[in-house]
């Protein structure tokens, strides 16, 4: 139909009906009641319309709320596309606050908003079809406009969720030489198989995600990962197109391992705190008399291996309460269970004590420092501090377990090239060296907002908190493009960004 037939056939139907029922936007017709558009082809489309139940529930709302409805509807014409701006903004928030799209099709709330809000409400189909991949795209949009050409680094990731998969996700931040700043979930996608190539594809792939007209290699300072080889190698294969990139393995990652090195070293009493903890498991009489004799004492800890330094509290706690944990268990039948048996068996034993106390004196600070490399907003030269602090102390361990902590300690720190090239630029920046020695293709303005940099990669370790939490037993069936999306608007814009995922 012709443009010009078009427009005429429009304010034809806005003077029938009424300008409170109709309004034009360019050639469009728009349902002010409705707020969508009517196709003005045919008239007996328009008369179809309203005649329809939702038109009828509209008018009547409009009756009711009729200034609500004028700015309502003053949002709408504003709109070229004809999309719901409601539609939209409860799209956004559901997905926001990981509240499934098909809680909609739950009568009671689906009648509860439309009650409270006085609005249609729309069905599941309509916002993943219409308003998802929308959203999905204005949050990229946001992280683009924020990064700009600013300066990154860039963190990434891999777990095998619930289905099997191997999922990777890939958070940036900002890099500056005032404060540190947001950080964002930029991409999560479904590898095929975990290695180097797989990992340097998804870098590539992340940056020109964020600079798809021409990615900006020089702006890229700084990668973190684990220290897994695949990961090490990737790092050095991402160098040959980003070459300002330093690649630096997780240092709170690195002090886990130390602290494993440490559970290596003392297996009686890794045992006592394994099987102590099996004692109380699924023992509600065991639980209520050690809450009897023991009113102000937490129940016994365990190791959490995906947990950092939960291994070196557990033996800490141990240190603390050694004599009021054997008095408990000791009055527990040998017969009733193998672990108490075998816990009776380690505290009995003359050497734990000592163990404990050894472990305690030597080790005991290190889940309090993960904890503070965890932290984020931290500056490079607070984490370098902890970091040497801690070096300091374990190399002047004695003993048969000191030797393997020093080597342990040259594997991790020593080896590590993004380290100790981010410790000379802290030096550098704190005024302690000269620029010999800087990373390749760093320019002097480049060291500067090394100022505020991670050396840890738990923000990418937080993301994979927020996709548990997405990935429920109920959702598995959730194609993972849907997953992506609604993780990417859950993770990005609230508030304080993905730091919030696991608080």
């Amino acid at each position: 139909m012709p443009k010009q037939i078009t427009s005429v056939l429009v304010k034809k139907y806005i003077t029938e009906f009424g300008s409170d029922v109709f309004s034009a936007d360019q050639n469009v017709l728009f349902c002010n009641f409705c707020e969508t558009k009517v196709s003005v082809d045919k008239r007996f489309i328009v008369t179809q319309h309203l005649k329809t139940e939702k038109h009828k529930r509209a008018a009547k709302r409009v009756e009711n709320h009729p200034s609500t409805s004028k700015i309502l509807t003053q949002q709408f014409i504003t709109n070229a596309t004809k999309k719901s701006v409601f539609s939209h903004d409860l799209c956004k928030a559901l997905l926001s606050a990981n509240i499934p799209l098909n809680k909609l099709s739950n009568p009671y709330f689906k009648e509860f908003l439309s009650k409270y809000t006085g609005k249609d409400i729309p069905s599941e189909l309509t916002l993943r079809k219409g308003y998802v991949n929308e959203i999905y795209e204005n949050t990229i949009q946001k992280i683009r406009n924020y990064v700009q050409n600013k300066c990154i680094w860039v963190s990434i990731d891999e777990t095998t969720d619930c289905t099997g998969r191997y999922v990777a996700n890939v958070v940036i931040g900002i890099l500056n030489d005032t404060e540190s700043s947001n950080i964002f979930l930029l991409h999560s996608e479904e590898l095929e198989k975990c290695n180097h190539s797989t990992i340097c594809r998804l870098f590539d792939k992340s940056m020109n995600l964020l600079w798809p007209k021409s990615v900006q290699h020089d702006k890229v300072l700084l990668f973190i990962s684990d220290a897994a080889p695949y990961m090490v190698k990737a790092g050095e294969a991402i160098k040959l197109f980003y070459s300002k990139v330093i690649h630096i393995t997780c240092l709170a990652h690195a002090f886990h391992r130390i602290a494993e090195t440490v559970r290596t070293g003392y297996p009686k009493v890794d045992k006592l705190i394994a099987n102590v903890k099996k004692v109380f498991r699924k023992a509600p009489s065991r639980i209520q008399y050690f809450k009897s004799i023991a009113p102000s004492l937490s129940l016994p800890p365990e190791n959490i291996l995906t947990r950092w330094g939960t291994w070196i509290k557990a033996a800490n706690y141990y240190c603390e309460n050694f004599e009021q944990i054997k008095v408990i268990i000791n009055t527990f039948d040998d017969n009733d269970a193998v672990s108490i048996r075998i816990s009776k068996k380690y505290l009995s034993d003359q050497n734990i004590e000592a163990q404990l106390v050894f472990i305690k004196s030597n080790f005991g600070f290190l889940p309090d420092l993960i904890t503070r490399l965890e932290k984020q907003g931290i500056s490079l030269a607070d984490s370098i501090y902890i970091v040497e602090g801690a070096k300091k102390k374990l190399i002047q361990i004695n003993g048969e377990i000191g030797e393997k902590i020093k080597i342990k300690i040259d594997s991790v720190l020593s080896k590590n090239k993004g380290y100790q090239a981010v410790l000379k630029i802290s030096k550098i920046l704190n005024g302690e060296e000269n620029i010999d020695g800087i990373p390749e293709d760093f320019s002097l303005n480049d060291l500067t907002y090394m100022k505020n940099c991670p050396i840890t990669s738990v923000d990418v370790e937080r993301s994979f908190s927020a996709y548990k939490n997405l990935l429920t037993s109920n959702r598995q069936s959730f194609k993972f493009e849907n997953i992506k999306k609604s993780l990417i608007v859950q993770c990005n814009f609230q508030g304080k960004i993905i730091y919030k995922i696991n608080s």
